[in-house]
């Protein structure tokens, strides 16, 4: 039985974002959404193979990305709500595919 990813997936863009902003540590939430997103990408090589994790996994980091121009129009936490939303939902897709 494998770990949904959507939470991963939620953990490391929320989470990533909270860490770095509170601590003012960019590296250190570097590294929650790495790991986070290292573990969803394993699980989604495992349910939807390894061109379905590649795709997820630019999601992730599209999402990343895409959340910094975001957020200049509509504020950081909105913004980081928005592309976890995005991401997080195509990753529970993958989720009930790999059942």
């Amino acid at each position: 039985m494998s770990i949904p990813t959507a939470p991963l997936v939620a953990v490391g863009l929320v989470g990533g974002y909270a860490t770095a902003r509170y601590t003012k540590k960019r590296e250190l939430g570097g590294l929650v959404l790495a790991a986070a997103g290292a573990a969803a990408a394993k699980g989604w090589s495992g349910s939807v193979g390894a061109g379905g994790a590649t795709a997820l996994t630019a999601l992730y980091l599209g999402a990343f990305g895409g959340s910094h121009p975001l957020a200049k129009k509509i504020g950081a936490w909105p913004a980081v709500g928005v592309v976890t939303a995005v991401a997080a939902g195509a990753a529970a897709v993958a989720d009930l595919k790999g059942r």
